[in-house]
């Protein structure tokens, strides 16, 4: 199936000089919704995955989904101020400003087997945050699964070593 038709272009959104990709049209085609989910979570089945950590918003879109076909737990990484309460926080940059995610206490446990899962690889922030986090948790990161990767900005170098499954990839 060919998913890029599913991805809408957005020029100039949030601000100028963006061109944002749009994953509205592939959340409203099941046939490609579940596709999406089926091949993010194909390279991860049968690793010991015991979390599936997901950033605030669109990535719990993909990320609790995923979990549910992992047979684990959800962690919701939520904007700062959304949580009652707070276990760890992380400070990270965007490719137009910055943000906050956070994470309840005693989300991630030292022994977690942890699979994040994002719409959008792109200057790697969000999943470095989520990355740092489960480290500072002494967990182990399997790997990582976005719906699209925009290469030009490299975010994988800021990621480690595990491995990282990108759907859909732009070169800007």
């Amino acid at each position: 199936m060919d998913l890029y038709k599913y991805i809408a272009i957005r020029e100039d959104w949030p601000k100028d000089g963006i061109s944002f990709k749009d994953i509205t049209p592939l959340l409203q085609d099941k046939d490609a919704f579940k596709y999406a989910i089926d091949k993010m979570t194909e390279p991860f089945i049968n690793k010991g995955i015991t979390k599936v950590i997901c950033a605030d918003a669109r990535g719990f879109l993909f990320g609790s989904v995923i979990a549910y076909k992992l047979n684990c737990a959800v962690v919701a990484s939520r904007k700062k101020n959304k949580l009652p309460f707070v276990g760890l926080s992380q400070t990270y940059s965007l490719e137009y400003g910055s943000n906050t995610l956070e994470i309840a206490p005693n989300s991630i446990l030292e022994n977690d087997k942890v699979l994040v899962v994002d719409d959008l690889l792109a200057t790697g922030g969000s999943a470095k945050a989520l990355t740092d986090m489960v480290n500072r948790c002494k967990a182990t990161i399997v790997g990582y699964s976005f719906v699209i990767e925009l290469t030009s900005l490299k975010g994988r170098e800021v990621l480690n070593k595990s491995p990282i499954y990108s759907l859909l990839t732009y070169n800007l």
